[in-house]
């Protein structure tokens, strides 16, 4: 069990409040050990400390300096029932089994034994450019969320801005000389404000989470307004903006966040989408801070209501129908508005008025088709029924009243006609119904003898039969045409899911958990899981196999047949997003293997030469100096002694940068960062360098403030790119300049060389390339690989330019160093700081 204790902001009492729990769980029985806990001289922190057991830290050395971290295997050999282990963000000192903290309390929690921890909103690995936009200040130490997330309790550890600036002025978090300066920068009011808010937003998310899996598991599908949640149904009509910033003032009255925008696809009045029209609107509720989703559902009021339960929203916006009076008329049933009311419940529906409400146009007979399984509702078909019975007699009582104006022929023809618009409410049992009353009361009052069913006229018995025979063929056309209609619609609702489905997989923005809730939403479902093997089907469960040893597991309502076409086609999606997954998990173990593969091409290709020549040179010149054979003057002894001081320089530079590039491509190169001054190191990198063969104006470098940086890696930099301009620009003067852009410091150093083509920038960085030199005389080419590599390993960046009349500007940007992390917020005690691999920075 991995509890943490998560805190808004340095100084909350998150550890106080950590190892308070610690005392308790001690108290009741438990065996707890403190693994790991940096009190960072607080005395409160330091007095709840007591009493508790310790685990000796381990001790290791790294730059001649001594550090302590935790000691897992002492911890895992103690096998507490409990263990307490401080700032889960931390980052170990080299030498070690982990690179992070928290990867000692995984293990601790492989092991069997719970966890008390802590973590620093601002040290989540997603907040981490959302916190240094707030506060200006770089947190280099950071953990996954998916890590946090896993825990099985999470507590926020809170405090008033104003509480905790307090607690700060009275030296409860840092030593006194260092809270003026913490107070006017970092923990200002507005940054504090804001990480609070951060802290639960990321915190209420995770709730969120929990209280869907939970209500999943209970089966829960009553609406808990723990808050507004407001969805809007969209039918991709004109009114579709309207009811979206309709429904976002209604959120947004509410306090709430929370806006969905749903699309049934499927038959009826949400049928007739406009493609272009969704995607706009879908453009208008993201823009809005909402989201967008699709379902197919062939009751539109019941499908709206089940992903609005699944959602667990409390108000759904609907616009008024825009159906004219004439076709509500003629249109049996209720509409979609009146019934997603009646069915609502605990649910609030806003219907909303626009300009398009009641100018829908006729004809309505394509138009009204209601929301059925194959066929016609039960009301309807009752309805039908019904009318079969009635509306004969009541046409045979208006006829009777004008049986001198009208003839035999127009009283069958207007029975022929009430039939066919029987058959389009209630279908061919209503149609059959409806023939047989009206071909016995044409009979009976309308065929001589009259009020008799007997037929004087054998022409009468043939237009009878005529047209008992014309009203079941045109009700049977018309029903088969609207069956086919109902399969058309059905056919492009899941034509029309299935394109969204297949883009947004094509696009690579939908991965297995979202295509789960993707499938969750489409089909109204409580919940959608991917398991391990194909278990056997449970009460309320639906499984689809995904192919080979997974399935999906459906739980909610019953599906139709119809929508296990829609449903196969997700599983093959999810079945090639976890296909897609593994093979991007080949390729990228595989990757680094064909990336150390060219590189080892390129470096026996290269250093073939580079090696041997210098070494020649070298072993020539001693040589020749060791022989007994010639006699040489002062002149030419001190040449060759030259020669062979040059050549060895020439060698030992070359096997530096070699083992620097291979240190940053194992990702143990390390970092010392901190404030730099640029005129100090670029004292020491021109010291480097031989004598420049033109002249090097300087400017600036004096007035731009510190930057964040490792001062040795700076001057190799910077030696690199002064090396790079003399060899390609011999003779031109050179421009090294200093800036400060923003909250970062550039350096430009600018020649007037023959400049990089703009297609060949990139391959100038990569190890071994060197454009324009055939001979093999200008080294490796490793110098802009290696200077671009070590300055994004301290965080800035190097980028070429164009020089203005010719030539090439390197542009390195490096951040300033402002108020450090490590002097505002200790508690990660950052030591040190891994360089990533090209593999990774790429």
């Amino acid at each position: 069990m991995l509890k943490v204790f998560l805190g808004s902001a340095p100084g909350v009492g998150k550890t106080y409040k950590m190892l308070d729990e610690a005392h308790r769980r001690a108290e009741r029985g438990a065996d707890v050990v403190v693994a790991f806990v940096e009190c960072h001289g607080r005395r409160h922190t330091e007095e709840i400390l007591d009493g508790l057991e310790v685990v000796p830290r381990l001790s290791r050395e790294y730059r001649g300096t001594a550090f302590e971290e935790l000691d897992t295997d002492a911890v895992i050999a103690r096998r507490p029932q409990v263990a307490v282990v401080d700032e889960l963000a931390h980052t170990n000192i080299p030498g070690g089994r982990h690179a992070k903290r928290w990867q000692d309390v995984e293990e601790l929690l492989a092991a069997g034994i719970d966890v008390l921890t802590t973590v620093n909103v601002q040290h989540l690995e997603s907040l981490n450019d959302v916190v240094r936009k707030i506060t200006g200040v770089p947190q280099r130490e950071t953990v996954p969320d998916e890590v946090v997330r896993r825990a099985d309790q999470i507590e926020l550890v809170d405090m008033a801005p104003e509480g905790l600036r307090r607690r700060m002025a009275h030296g409860n978090v840092y030593a006194a000389e260092k809270v003026d300066a913490a107070l006017s920068n970092y923990f200002r009011v507005g940054n504090l404000t804001a990480l609070r808010e951060l802290a639960l937003l990321w915190l209420a998310g995770r709730v969120d989470e929990g209280l869907r899996r939970y209500r999943a598991e209970h089966e829960i599908s009553k609406v808990w307004e723990t808050r507004e949640t407001v969805v809007v149904a969209l039918t991709g009509g004109p009114e579709g903006e309207t009811l979206i910033r309709r429904a976002a003032r209604i959120a947004d009255r509410a306090g709430s966040d929370a806006l969905l925008a749903v699309h049934v696809a499927r038959s009826d009045g949400l049928a007739d989408a406009d493609p272009a029209a969704l995607l706009s609107q879908r453009r208008l509720v993201e823009s809005l801070g909402g989201s967008y989703h699709s379902v197919v559902g062939d009751d539109i009021p019941t499908a709206l209501l089940d992903f609005a339960r699944a959602s667990n929203a409390t108000q759904l916006v609907l616009g008024t129908s825009r159906r004219g009076a004439l076709r509500r008329a003629l249109t049996a049933g209720r509409g979609i508005g009146e019934a997603t009311i009646e069915l609502s419940g605990d649910i609030d529906v806003h219907m909303v008025t626009h300009e398009n409400a009641g100018r829908s146009r006729l004809p309505f007979v394509a138009k009204t088709r209601h929301p059925t399984t194959e066929g016609r509702s039960t009301p309807r078909r009752w309805a039908g029924l019904i009318s079969g019975l009635i509306l004969p007699p009541l046409l045979t009582l208006v006829l009777a009243q004008t049986r001198d104006a009208i003839n035999l022929t127009s009283d069958t023809l207007l029975f022929l006609a009430l039939v066919v618009g029987i058959s389009l409410l209630g279908g061919m049992a209503s149609a059959l119904v409806a023939s047989v009353v009206a071909s016995l009361l044409l009979n009976y009052y309308f065929i001589p003898p009259i009020h008799e069913f007997t037929i004087a006229s054998p022409n009468n018995v043939l237009a009878l039969a005529v047209f008992a025979t014309v009203a079941m063929v045109v009700a049977g056309i018309v029903d088969t045409a609207r069956k086919l209609a109902q399969r058309a619609a059905r056919a492009t609702a899941e034509a029309e899911t299935l394109s969204a489905l297949a883009g947004s997989v094509l696009r690579g923005d939908q991965a297995v958990p979202a295509l789960l809730d993707r499938l969750r939403e489409t089909f109204g479902m409580v919940s959608v899981d991917l398991v391990d093997g194909v278990p056997q089907a449970r009460v309320g469960e639906e499984i689809m196999p995904v192919g080979g040893d997974a399935a999906l597991v459906l739980r909610g309502r019953p599906l139709p047949a119809s929508d296990r076409r829609v449903l196969a086609a997700f599983a093959a999606h999810v079945q090639v997003a976890l296909e897609r997954d593994r093979l991007a998990e080949v390729a990228a173990e595989v990757e680094p293997v064909k990336a150390a593969d060219r590189l080892r091409t390129a470096l026996l290709a290269a250093v073939s030469h580079d090696l041997r020549t210098p070494l020649a040179v070298a072993l020539a010149s001693v040589s020749s100096l060791r022989s007994d054979d010639v006699e040489f003057t002062a002149d030419q002894r001190a040449d060759l002694l030259f020669a062979a001081e040059e050549s060895l320089g020439r060698l030992s530079s070359l096997v530096e940068n070699l083992l620097d590039m291979s240190r940053l491509q194992a990702g143990a190169l390390t970092l010392d960062l901190g404030p730099t001054a640029l005129e100090d190191v670029w004292s020491a990198a021109v010291a480097s360098l031989p004598a420049p063969t033109a002249p090097v104006e300087v400017r600036g470098l004096d007035e731009v403030p510190p930057v964040h940086a490792d001062g040795p890696l700076l001057e190799r930099v910077l030696a690199n790119l002064v090396a790079n301009a003399v060899r390609h620009a011999p003779g031109s003067p050179l421009l090294v300049s200093a800036s400060v852009l923003g909250d970062g410091v550039q350096v430009r150093v600018v020649d007037r060389g023959p400049g990089i083509p703009e297609g060949a920038r990139d391959r100038v960085f990569q190890p071994f390339q060197r454009l324009g030199d055939t001979d093999n005389t200008n080294g490796v080419g490793l110098g802009l690989a290696l200077a671009r590599g070590l300055t994004e390993a301290m965080g800035g960046t190097l980028t070429p330019e164009d020089t203005p009349g010719g030539g090439l500007t390197m542009v390195l940007t490096l951040p300033a160093h402002l108020l450090d992390e490590e002097d505002e917020v200790p508690e990660t005690g950052e030591h040190h700081q891994a360089v990533p691999t090209l593999t990774e920075r790429n």
